[in-house]
């Protein structure tokens, strides 16, 4: 589990963390529980195009520096690591869809 935290990059995924406990915070206590999931899915994307950003100066580095092509595999890793906080957010987002779904059934 921790892998995948630092894979996604200890910045963004700790943001997200926090948005976590603050959607949970806010199921709790009241508030604005679906604008917070909005913003761990903001922030998630957001995290995904600046991972891509720095994985494609990578990959230009790679080519500038070996002269080549970079293959399949080192591509597809770098996919892989910038999906990460994606999928975060977007679990998070989740989780706050739901929450605020069982809010408004307990209210009915």
């Amino acid at each position: 589990m921790m892998d995948l935290f630092y894979q996604g990059g200890p910045l963004f995924m700790s943001i997200l963390t926090l948005l976590l406990l603050g959607v949970l915070w806010t199921a709790w206590k009241g508030g604005p529980l679906k604008e917070l999931g909005l913003l761990a899915l903001a922030v998630g994307v957001l995290g995904q195009l600046i991972g891509l950003y720095q994985a494609f100066s990578v990959l230009e580095g790679f080519e500038e520096a070996m002269g080549e092509a970079a293959g399949e595999g080192l591509i597809a890793g770098g996919l892989k690591v910038s999906l990460t906080t994606t999928l975060y957010g977007l679990v998070i987002y989740i989780v706050s869809l739901v929450l605020r779904a069982a809010q408004t059934w307990r209210r009915a």
